[in-house]
């Protein structure tokens, strides 16, 4: 898979705002799943701990692998629950980008803010999506004004919703123009209600006037009253997200089928890949105040860090590890330069909640599980004995 179709996501909210529900349906329509799980009867993909199926909320994150329109999506379910925070931590640490979901109901909770206070301290790029739009009280514009006086997001709706509560039945994408109604499990596009126009180019020029704020050629066609392309948008778009200088925010009600195709089609278009991070910065081993960079290349020398360890009853101890360069092959020697010992990398899995896939190697960007790990725990550095270095550990909250 080439690096730039690759994306790293973590996908976090509050308890209650619909998260698991909204990763179990783009399990479905990636085709990772053929039968929808529910939370609240304990079959969510996700949640595959039976500790949690009990609990009917997401206690580790499990990463899974899916793919849409040519990207292969690596996404890390994080836990909504205050207790959990920890593990939010540590999955920011290695994802590229993240999903906040919030709900149309509750708007921005405390845990929302912790998450999205832990998001800014690894300056993680985000995307927003307003759950539960059919729920009675969902409203998308007073959760937009409460992320940005609470979050200070800058949030900007890419899409305006078509009715609400019982009625919210689609939305209508500025970028494209297009509106889209949702029935059983397909997207129908059809024209944009008469009602909604007015209020479609007032959220257009909304986003033209805060995109011309940062990009010289959208003022440029702004000014002028040029046209603007629309791959000219999402490439403005793209850039700004990815500097975190806006949040493009969807909306949807995951569990009745609604949003999530274009909230997947929003991953590809305006997330980053492992290539737009670039490199990281590592500790020399011997020498703290020396510093080396890694690339997201393949013939950099091997770097990685494990952030989460899973016991199954089944394979033994999985350690969940981010490569950040070079390949990584079954059997290879490598370093734990937090203990400072040699491992040999066992057999490599590529997850999808309860399937495992056996791969022989896996290269930069790639978030994989390691079996028979015996000294590497979470927010070990793991990387090529010829080039040791320390990658920053996992911080832990207070």
């Amino acid at each position: 898979m080439p690096l730039n179709k690759l994306r790293n996501i973590g996908i976090a909210a509050h308890i209650d705002a619909g998260k698991t529900t909204v990763t179990e349906r783009i399990l479905y329509f990636t085709g990772i799943t053929r039968k929808i799980g529910e939370v609240h009867d304990g079959q969510a993909t996700m949640d595959f701990m039976k500790q949690e199926q009990e609990r009917g909320i997401t206690i580790a994150s499990a990463a899974i692998t899916c793919s849409w329109e040519d990207h292969q999506i690596n996404l890390i379910d994080t836990p909504g629950h205050v207790d959990f925070t920890i593990e939010v931590e540590r999955s920011l640490r290695v994802i590229d980008s993240m999903i906040a979901v919030f709900c149309a109901v509750g708007g921005v909770e405390p845990q929302s803010e912790t998450v999205w206070n832990q998001a800014d301290r690894y300056r993680v790029p985000r995307i927003a999506f307003i759950n539960k739009m059919d729920r009675t009280g969902a409203d998308f514009d007073e959760v937009i004004s409460q992320m940005n006086k609470y979050l200070d997001a800058n949030a900007i709706p890419l899409q305006v919703p078509i009715g609400s509560e019982e009625n919210f039945s689609g939305m209508i994408d500025i970028v494209n123009c297009k509106a889209y109604e949702f029935h059983d499990f397909m997207r129908i596009e059809v024209e944009i209600p008469e009602a909604y126009k007015l209020k479609c180019k007032a959220a257009y020029d909304q986003l033209i006037e805060k995109l011309a704020e940062f990009d010289d050629e959208i003022m440029e066609f702004y000014l002028d009253e040029k046209p603007i392309s629309t791959e000219q948008l999402k490439k403005a778009i793209r850039a700004a997200t990815l500097k975190l200088l806006i949040t493009p925010v969807f909306c949807g009600a995951a569990y009745k089928n609604k949003g999530i195709q274009l909230l997947l089609d929003a991953i590809v278009d305006y997330l980053p890949s492992p290539a737009d991070i670039g490199a990281v910065v590592g500790i020399d081993t011997h020498d703290p105040e020396k510093s080396h960079t890694r690339c997201p290349s393949p013939k950099d020398p091997f770097s990685a860090l494990a952030f989460k360890i899973i016991h199954d009853p089944y394979v033994g101890q999985q350690t969940f590890i981010r490569i950040f360069s070079g390949t990584l092959k079954s059997g290879m020697q490598l370093l734990n330069a937090t203990k400072g010992k040699n491992e040999r990398a066992g057999r490599i899995l590529k997850i999808r909640a309860k399937e495992r896939i056996e791969i022989n190697e896996a290269g930069p960007g790639e978030i994989v599980a390691l079996v028979g790990m015996k000294l590497t725990k979470t927010g070990d550095t793991l990387c090529d004995p010829d080039h040791p270095l320390y990658l920053e550990s996992i911080h832990v909250p207070p």
